[in-house]
């Protein structure tokens, strides 16, 4: 029998899953055309609906990974040739561009310093200038810790003729995610962070606005495996074969979806700000501050500054070593400068965010 440890994973992701999620996933497996499955699946779209908070009709579970989610979004609204502007304030603002350009666009980058934010009226600016047929920015940049205001971006780029497309990945059920009320028009997510559940699959959410876009295509999309125009037909009341569901993962997912229901989304909301708040006082208390602008900090990911003198590699060694518990490292601008410490969904509680800070402050003090 596999043997491996347990972590506290408090890291970027994955977040720590609760035995209700890893019950489900241990459910026998059925066949991905049951009708018992194919109920369970709608009943999932209604789930994610209300997450994503959105009367979308395209509303399904893309079976991949968050980035499977993006790059679903990115090949089945862009064709080449398309003009998009992307928002690059870290990594995954950067790894939306490098997508928009594979789908052939003529990608224009707007960029901020990492750790910051974007102000909207400057990216509508930009928008104007630009005439993008998209524009694409992250909600929650998993690399930084800074969480994007974007509820006046959709009006004001539909009126531009621009698709409004918006990475979820990190703060859907962890932070509030409107999608009608913001007005976008393509969202993503994934399942490994505040819906702890283990990684394998990618909410996905297009208005109406972006199904046109992809009835109206020119070409076909790039991509077999994540094109929605057939991959509905599996989610939708057609039930055409594409590709065998991962079934035991929707299992595990439902459940997640339903813990976040039963719990409610502005109780879940407020323990994720109260954890974070209650890190960000503990962290202060041994020298420890944020990188990520003030104002503007992930409740469920917290970026902070390695303080002088301290060895990355080997304080996250001895965390992983001495008491089983897991923090990220910094990316790209922030490499071997800052923490990365995930407070996400079933682990983000004021107990282990005193329990990560108490093994810190005997490595660092």
């Amino acid at each position: 029998m596999l043997k491996l440890p347990q972590r506290l994973l408090l890291g970027p992701g994955p977040s720590p899953v609760p035995q209700r999620v890893l019950d489900a996933l241990a459910t026998p497996t059925i066949g991905h055309l049951d009708p018992a499955f194919l109920a369970l699946m709608d009943t999932i779209r209604s789930q994610l609906r209300q997450v994503f908070q959105t009367n979308n009709e395209m509303t399904l579970a893309v079976s991949g990974t968050g980035s499977a989610g993006m790059e679903t979004v990115f090949v089945n609204l862009i064709e080449p040739g398309d003009k998009v502007l992307v928002c690059v304030n870290g990594v995954f603002g950067q790894r939306m561009a490098d997508v928009a350009a594979r789908c052939g666009a003529q990608v224009h980058t707007f960029e901020a310093h990492w750790g910051t934010v974007f102000e909207q009226e400057s990216i509508i600016d930009a928008a104007e200038r630009i005439r993008p047929r998209a524009v694409a920015i992250v909600h929650a940049e998993t690399s930084t810790g800074a969480h994007q205001p974007v509820d006046k971006l959709g009006a004001a780029l539909h009126e531009l003729g621009a698709l409004f497309l918006l990475d979820c990945v990190t703060s859907l059920a962890g932070a509030p995610v409107q999608i009608d009320q913001w007005q976008v028009d393509a969202a993503y997510s994934g399942t490994q962070k505040c819906l702890s559940c283990p990684p394998g699959l990618s909410p996905v959410t297009l208005s109406p606005r972006a199904v046109q876009r992809l009835e109206q295509r020119s070409q076909k999309v790039q991509s077999w495996y994540l094109d929605l125009s057939m991959v509905r037909q599996y989610w939708g009341a057609e039930r055409f074969y594409h590709h065998t569901a991962p079934i035991n993962m929707l299992y595990g997912l439902h459940e997640a979806l339903s813990m976040a229901l039963e719990e409610g989304l502005e109780q879940r909301f407020a323990r994720h700000r109260a954890a974070h708040r209650h890190l960000r006082a503990a962290l202060a208390e041994i020298g420890i501050t944020y990188v990520s602008q003030e104002g503007f900090h992930l409740p469920m990911l917290n970026a902070v500054k390695i303080p002088d003198g301290i060895d990355d590699l080997a304080v996250r060694k001895r965390l992983l070593d001495e008491f089983d518990i897991e923090i990220g490292g910094g990316l790209g601008a922030f490499k071997s400068k800052a923490w990365r410490i995930g407070l996400m969904g079933h682990g983000a509680t004021i107990q282990n965010a005193d329990t990560v800070v108490k093994a810190l402050t005997k490595i660092v003090k």
